[in-house]
């Protein structure tokens, strides 16, 4: 039998990627449009990570755990790399992304995140 992946516990991944995509946008959007040029890579990834929060929120909510699984596969990806970047070449990033340091900013709740997703949607399958 098949449980839908935004019932239950899935409820409450919803909300922590709802919030995180309020979050990140919100931090992007401001970073982007006072200090853009200080960094734009690493603003510009902070809003990306917001994109891929809100993909996430709308598609755990629709159910559509094909989409899901692509977004956390993305999500995932996306610490992992940063992360390493930007502990490896720090000077590539002259501030903080959502992503830096595997979610340091956001007390590596980016990196568990996606494992946790991933975890359930499994177990719903």
């Amino acid at each position: 039998m098949t449980t839908a992946i935004g019932s239950g516990p899935g409820r409450a991944l919803i909300a922590v990627y709802g919030l995180f995509s309020l979050a990140a946008g919100a931090r992007a959007g401001v970073q982007i449009a006072t200090r853009f040029g200080e960094a734009p890579l690493a603003y510009s990834l902070s809003a990306f990570a917001a994109l891929v929060y809100i993909l996430l929120t709308v598609a755990l909510w629709r159910g559509a755990r094909r989409l899901a699984l692509v977004a956390l596969g993305i999500e995932l990806a996306g610490v992992l790399i940063i992360g390493t970047l930007s502990l490896l070449d720090p000077a590539a990033f002259p501030d903080e992304t959502v992503w830096s340091a595997y979610g340091r900013g956001y007390l590596f709740i980016p990196l568990v995140l996606p494992l946790v997703g991933l975890f359930w949607l499994r177990r719903r399958r």
